[in-house]
Order: C-alpha cells, then structure tokens, then sequence
C-alpha cells in the first residue's frame, strides 16, 4: 500500500440531531482502495490499524472452498452465505449451520462460540456459519476438532496464510487477537481491509466469486431481515457485497469493478457507521438517490424528533 501524508484527510463527522440541536458526534474514518493495494480516496487516514472482526468472515469461508470441503461434503451457496454471516439467530439461519453440521457428521457441541443469553444452543450465536465452516474443514481434513480456535491449529495457519498472500505480507506480519467468538482476528490497516475487499469483489478469484455469488444471492443469511448488509445488497441486486463488524466496522465492495470500501467509526457506534455507509455510497455514485433515501429511512431517521448527519466525504488521493 502507498504510504505517506497524501493517504490523510478530514475525519468525517455523524452528528445525531434532536430537533435540529446537535447532541451527540461520532468521527469516523473511511479508505476507498482498488484491488492492487492503492489508496484512491481517503477521509482520516487510510493507515489507521483496527481489528477487523466480522469483515474477516468472507476470507475466514475461502478455506472450504480451496480445501475442496465444500464439494466433498456436498455443500451449496446457502451455507456459504451462513458461514459470512453474522446472523440473528433466526430459525432458518440456525437450521442452515445445523445443515452443515450433519452433512459433515459433526455434532452441535463441538461448537466453541457462545451460547447467546437467554438462548439453548451455541447454533443460535451469530458468528455459529463461520465456526461450522472451520469444523467442516477440520473434519475433512482428519484435524482436530477440540483446538480448531487455537493461533496454531491447522485451519487458523491456512486462513492466516490465505490473508496475508491476498494482503501480499508474510503470515508472521500479521497481529491477531480472539473476537468474542473466540475465533482469531486480524489487527490491519483501513486501507488494507479496503483493498480484501476490492480483491473479493473483482471477478478475477474464482474461490472468492463463488462467496460473493452465494452472499448476494442469499443476502438475508448473512445477516437478516432489516439488517443493513441485506438490505444493501437487496436494493442494488448484486451490485455492491456487504459486510458489517462490530466496533464501528463496515465493509463493502463493488462487484466486477476491483473497489473495495472500509469504515471505521472510533468510538465503535453501529448507527454512525451506517450512516456513513449511505453518504459515501451516494457521493461515490454507488446507489442511485432512491436507494440512498430507502436506506436513510431506516438507518439515518429515528422518529420525529431525531436524525444523523453526516459531515464530509471522502477525499481524492493526489
């Protein structure tokens, strides 16, 4: 990635608004990359370093399709998509990980996410696809299946592997953490995310496309009714893939066109970094205006009384 000032420029602010007083602000950070690492447009600076959590999840899903676990145990595009999601624990999603599960002979209990509060099972936590992903390619491999969160497990040095050759750094560059699944992390640049995801987007992977294909085809998997990603992908019907995490991460790319796009709000607010979502995506001319004001409606408006505002945009690199 090219480093140097010129990858820097004005945070953007989100205000929340009460009847048009300003009462709370949340800055945010925003990178636009292409897929060969370059940095085209910037608000903050693009070499800010943050987890990735969720975003991770796509690239977490490419191990069971180059081990060949996918065709071995017969699995399809539905449990793709589970396994990028972050999901609500909904019937249909928790029966699509518990799919993947039988298929390949593993039982429930051999999960080690969470189990969510006030719910029975650990199928329901919302990051049960990507867990039941790694365990399919443990069992299809003959690893073990106790250890499949350890740094140093098999299925974590091939995800770690296959990262850092799409990041173009050696595996060892790269500092990991455990999200709250308990599944490793990756401690990276905005820029660097922006440009996973431009990579993901831009055709020219086969393994990568057919998760692109199987998370806008099935977008209510990967996260669910109402929710921002699948709403996103819904109204530009495969236009744009969408992937939410937590702590104030959005990332998005637009398929076909080799352009990635990564948020970071500071303080870690959900609604700012939608709302951030939305104004780049129109200033970028990546949704049409209705698209931008249908999301808007859910995602910017509260009620009567109050409403965010986004201020800035992103910067063009010189």
């Amino acid at each position: 990635m090219t480093r140097g000032k010129r990858n820097q420029a004005p945070n953007l602010d989100v205000r929340l608004l009460r009847e048009g007083i300003v009462e709370s602000t949340h800055r945010v950070q925003a990178a636009l990359c292409d897929c060969r690492g370059r940095v085209l447009s910037v608000a903050g600076n693009s070499e800010t370093s943050t987890f990735i959590r969720s975003g991770l999840k796509p690239f977490q899903a490419l191990a069971v399709i180059t081990t060949g676990t996918l065709e071995h145990y017969n699995l399809n595009d539905r449990d793709l998509a589970i396994m990028c999601s972050s999901h609500q624990g909904r019937l249909e999603q928790v029966r699509q990980v518990f799919k993947i599960l039988w298929r390949c002979d593993v039982d429930p209990s051999m999960l080690q996410c969470p189990t969510p509060p006030g719910k029975q099972s650990p199928l329901e936590y919302n990051c049960s696809g990507k867990h039941a992903g790694m365990l399919a390619v443990c069992k299809q491999r003959q690893w073990p299946t106790n250890s499949y969160l350890q740094y140093n497990h098999p299925i974590q040095k091939l995800i770690l592997s296959q990262v850092a050759e799409l990041m173009r750094i050696p595996p060892d560059e790269l500092i990991l953490a455990h999200d709250d699944c308990g599944a490793p992390t990756y401690f990276i640049q905005l820029g660097q995310i922006a440009s996973l995801y431009a990579q993901l987007a831009s055709g020219d992977n086969l393994a990568m496309e057919r998760i692109i294909r199987a998370m806008t085809h099935h977008p209510t998997l990967v996260a669910g009714e109402g929710a921002f990603d699948t709403k996103l992908m819904q109204l530009t019907e495969g236009e744009l893939v969408s992937k939410a995490g937590a702590e104030g991460i959005q990332c998005i790319g637009r398929v076909g066109a080799g352009l990635g796009m990564a948020i970071k709000v500071m303080d870690g607010a959900k609604r700012a970094k939608y709302a951030v979502a939305i104004q780049l995506l129109k200033q970028m001319g990546w949704i049409t205006p209705s698209v931008a004001e249908t999301l808007a409606e859910s995602f910017m408006h509260f009620g009567d009384f109050k409403r965010l505002e986004v201020i800035g945009e992103l910067s063009m690199v010189l």
